[in-house]
């Protein structure tokens, strides 16, 4: 998804001026690679446990809500799939275009710790907890650290969107959404990575 961002064709198909440079800045990069690093270490976690008992680990992703899991990847791909529009709108000069877009990107993101209260009710109402073995704590910590960097990727689109409807975004100078763009891409692909992990076991 990020390539989306930093290659989608303008309207009408002439390619985009900024085809193939790096969208956003040296700082969100940063924050990203600290990001990726954080989550290899829990995923380290995960298969470590998953070595050490693998029978709690099929059979705990028998009992979690599949269709939650569902819900919230096809929010978070929606959520990135309007953003990345928002991104080849303003760049093609199309700002309330870009504004829209970025608007449902928040509103489909917002969807997301919508749908983990219901699971997370989904869970306890069916005796899922922390406590309920190993393979419901790495579970948990995992989702819950997600969605902590989630929580800062809407915190961004808010801000984004402020300064967007001020006008401080431009299809010259637009490297705030795009930093935003690919934060947010980068928390969906480990959404991505997380959701087989959990909900279907592969």
């Amino acid at each position: 998804m990020i390539a989306n961002t930093m290659s989608l064709p303008a309207p009408g198909g002439e390619a985009s001026p900024n085809t193939g440079r790096v969208p956003g800045n040296k700082g969100i990069w940063v924050g990203i690679c600290c990001e990726f690093v954080e989550f290899l270490v829990l995923f380290v976690v995960y298969f470590v446990a998953r070595a050490h008992f693998p029978d709690a680990f099929h059979t705990g992703a028998e009992r979690l809500s599949q269709t939650a899991g569902v819900v919230i990847t096809l929010l978070m791909v929606s959520s990135s799939f309007f953003i990345a529009c928002s991104v080849t709108s303003l760049r093609a000069g199309r700002r309330r275009q870009s504004i829209g877009w970025l608007i449902a990107g928040l509103v489909a993101a917002l969807g997301y710790p919508v749908a983990k209260y219901f699971e997370i009710q989904w869970n306890l109402a069916h005796g899922i907890d922390g406590q309920s073995g190993i393979f419901f704590t790495v579970y948990y910590y995992l989702t819950f650290t997600h969605m902590v960097h989630a929580f800062w990727g809407i915190l961004g689109i808010l801000w984004v969107l402020t300064r967007h409807g001020f006008g401080i975004y431009t299809a010259d100078e637009h490297s705030g959404l795009e930093a935003l763009a690919s934060y947010w891409h980068a928390t969906d692909i480990i959404w991505l990575v997380i959701f087989p992990f959990f909900y279907v076991l592969v």
